[in-house]
């Protein structure tokens, strides 16, 4: 199924059908390495130019994975990095966070900050290896500041365990998923 979807979602660089999206049209204009511009291309996440034609081993192509794609063609490469996390705003603080019964992580981030996107996958993949036993959030604190303000948060990425509606531990900083597991365990009922 997901080989259907990705190969559908394979756009030709040199002759966009009426179907695809205007967004992936690109000019063909040349760079001085003879090879096309793709400056004009939007940053998707999940999406990548491809610049040669690769092999797919046996054993790939026995699991569903598509066959070799085209040169110059774009490549949809569904990740977990695509995936997000729900958000939480002022609106629904109160019945997510404070009122949840489960233990909450919430990733207090913003749009502008490196370190925040980087620790973005790592979070998604906890919620998912925790899910169940904990709900995971993100907070824009650029939109709510009254919330980052009301914990505290001087620095961003923070992320705070939320246990029956209390902050019990923050961690700041883009810090490796070994330290988020352990703040996670002191925490989750097994």
């Amino acid at each position: 199924m997901a080989a259907t979807v990705v190969e559908s979602m394979a756009i030709s660089r040199l002759a966009p059908s009426a179907s695809a999206p205007r967004a992936a049209a690109v000019s063909q204009a040349s760079s001085p390495r003879g090879r096309c511009d793709t400056r004009l291309l939007p940053g998707f996440d999940g999406l990548r130019m491809s610049s040669r034609v690769r092999p797919i081993s046996p054993a790939k192509r026995l699991a569903g994975s598509l066959m070799a794609v085209r040169r110059g063609a774009v490549v949809c490469e569904a990740s977990e990095a695509t995936i997000q996390l729900p958000e939480v705003s002022k609106m629904t603080w109160q019945s997510l966070v404070v009122g949840s019964e489960t233990p909450v992580l919430v990733d207090f981030w913003a749009p502008w900050c490196g370190p925040c996107r980087m620790i973005e996958p790592t979070i998604v993949k906890l919620a998912k290896a925790y899910e169940g036993k904990l709900k995971c959030y993100k907070l824009n604190t650029d939109n709510n500041p009254d919330i980052a303000t009301q914990y505290g948060i001087r620095s961003i990425p923070t992320v705070m365990i939320f246990r029956n509606g209390e902050k019990k531990d923050a961690v700041i900083g883009a810090v490796p998923e070994s330290t988020l597991v352990s703040t996670i365990e002191k925490f989750v009922v097994r």
